[in-house]
């Protein structure tokens, strides 16, 4: 299941949509889908477009100083934060954009605003090394959090998985403070709420920023069509568990 949900979102992402009409236009010998596709390449390529999309994805929440956070019961702090690198037979782990996860959480915890932080043993299938939160767990630990305050999930592979982890460990209706990214909440939201946990989202890892436009904002970039493939993968990800939860609920 997770390679399925992980190669679901390129099949229908502009850069799936894009090797469609290509092949489509080159094998047909048609010349309208590819003056589409290389439309969309520069579309989907503009900062302009995926600062919106982005902005999209972020709408629903806000920036929160940590201290008007009401108390709960635990943290909680989702994985998708920390790299692996293989290299010379040896693994390292390193911090992505995401890194204001944990960052938050250790704060949250600092100000009281629960007793535990629990971090999920996020693992998927081909990386190497240990679960990111026991990756976390060391890293806490050195931001001066005691060991009796950080409590692990079994494995999971998916958000999904985490709110099923995290739901046994605590019971029934209770309040956690739920911290993730911006863009990732509303899908986060959907998945812990089913798991009957009163949920307190706790936004972080904010992308989209009111800049003023520039000319810049009019270039093709790389990074934009990156950034604008990112939101129809997280689109997907949302109408897949609302799909779900709508059948078999």
């Amino acid at each position: 299941m997770i390679y399925f949900n992980k190669i679901l979102p390129v099949i229908f992402s502009p850069l799936g949509l894009l090797i469609f009409l290509l092949i489509y236009g080159i094998l047909r010998k048609k010349r309208l889908p590819l003056v589409i596709a290389s439309i969309l390449v520069i579309v989907f390529s503009l900062p302009l477009v995926s600062n919106k999309l982005t902005q999209l994805l972020e709408q629903n929440y806000e920036p929160v100083a940590p201290y008007d956070v009401e108390k709960a019961d635990a943290i909680v702090v989702l994985s998708g934060m920390v790299r692996t690198i293989n290299k010379n037979n040896e693994t390292f782990y390193e911090f992505s954009d995401a890194v204001d996860r944990i960052l938050a959480g250790v704060e949250l915890l600092k100000l009281n605003k629960a007793q535990n932080i629990i971090l999920t043993r996020g693992k998927l299938p081909w990386n190497a090394g240990i679960p990111e939160g026991e990756f976390l767990a060391v890293f806490v630990k050195s931001q001066g959090v005691v060991e009796n305050q950080i409590i692990l999930t079994e494995n999971v592979q998916n958000t999904n998985d985490e709110a099923k982890a995290v739901s046994k460990l605590l019971p029934q209706n209770s309040k956690i403070i739920l911290v993730t990214s911006a863009f990732h909440m509303p899908r986060a939201m959907t998945v812990f709420e089913n798991q009957n946990l009163i949920v307190i989202p706790f936004a972080v890892d904010f992308r989209f920023s009111e800049n003023k436009l520039d000319f810049l904002d009019f270039l093709p970039q790389a990074e934009a069509f990156k950034d604008s493939s990112f939101y129809f993968r997280e689109l997907i990800g949302r109408a897949f568990y609302h799909l779900r939860y709508l059948i078999f609920s």
